[in-house]
């Protein structure tokens, strides 16, 4: 009886401390208020973010024609939202989001919603790493999950309208998300190495260049895996970067600071001085010259 007691003590402190982690609310450096973690329709109602939720679940005009096509598949989805309380996207999209959920009565069971940080240590990441695994590069994204496997994705921001893309998506028609290029790698990073990709470079560079939507789009990917001390995966995705766009300076700085990062000083200083060659008198390749000159 005792021994039973004590489990189920143990058991309550284990599910009151998961209860508390929800709506955690923190300060960052500039004393803005952020959420992290796990959240719900009621943290996102507190006073720091009440205004812009409201205003943009209130203001979004539901399309009752396709939520009542909605209805009929929609419940057989689990649905995970990862967003930032600090993104643009994220304030417009999810309050939208949340209105269409509501008007076709989705179990909120079925429902796990994420904020993520923005520092440079946790860029794109969760206190309790909820985002590993999941090639989440971009907030708001919306993932839709059958039978515990992932069926599709709205990333950002939706291709016609959040209920119309919801509806292709439950329905099973042809639905691409945005970022194809950083969706598609991410998505090879899964089943292949970084010795397999770099062998398939030469399909593989045509290939991503034929759909990706500027040189940021990997880039972001890049730092998404720099930011989680996952180097090589940032090193790979950066040079492949310069390959893809060749006469961007902005690609050859990314790559520079993950080598720096590595302490690859010497191929560090070739990236940055090719960010020279490209934008002479850029601020930050030369304060970057600088730092690798202390450190050779």
């Amino acid at each position: 009886m005792k021994r039973t007691v004590v489990f189920l003590v143990a058991i309550l402190s284990i599910s009151l401390g998961f209860s508390q982690t929800v709506n955690k609310e923190v300060t960052d450096a500039k004393g803005k208020s952020k959420l992290l973690g796990v959240i719900n329709k009621e943290g996102l109602r507190k006073d720091n973010y009440a205004k812009w939720f409201n205003t943009n679940y209130e203001s979004y005009l539901v399309n009752d024609k396709v939520t009542n096509q909605l209805k009929d598949s929609i419940n057989q989805y689990t649905i995970k939202v990862f967003l930032g309380t600090w993104c643009g996207d994220s304030k417009r999209q999810v309050p939208r989001f949340y209105n269409i959920l509501d008007a076709v009565k989705f179990p909120e069971s079925q429902l796990e919603v994420i904020a993520l940080d923005r520092t440079e240590d946790a860029y794109k990441q969760s206190p309790t790493g909820e985002e590993k695994g999941l090639n989440v590069h971009r907030v708001p994204t919306f993932i839709f999950y059958k039978d515990g496997k992932e069926v599709n994705r709205i990333v950002e921001t939706p291709k016609e309208t959040l209920e119309r893309d919801m509806l292709n998506i439950v329905t099973g028609k042809r639905y691409t998300s945005n970022y194809r290029a950083a969706n598609y790698l991410g998505g090879l990073f899964e089943s292949k190495t970084i010795a397999e990709l770099t062998e398939m470079e030469k399909e593989l560079v045509p290939r991503l260049a034929e759909f990706v939507k500027g040189s940021r789009e990997l880039n972001t990917l890049g730092y998404l895996h720099l930011r989680s001390n996952e180097i090589d995966k940032a090193l790979y995705i950066f040079d492949l970067n310069t390959k893809i766009f060749p006469y961007k300076y902005n690609v050859y700085d990314s790559l520079g600071e993950a080598y720096f990062k590595n302490n690859e000083f010497a191929k560090a200083l070739k990236y940055y001085n090719t960010v020279l060659e490209l934008k002479p008198e850029d601020e930050n390749a030369l304060a970057m010259l600088g730092e690798i000159r202390k450190k050779l």
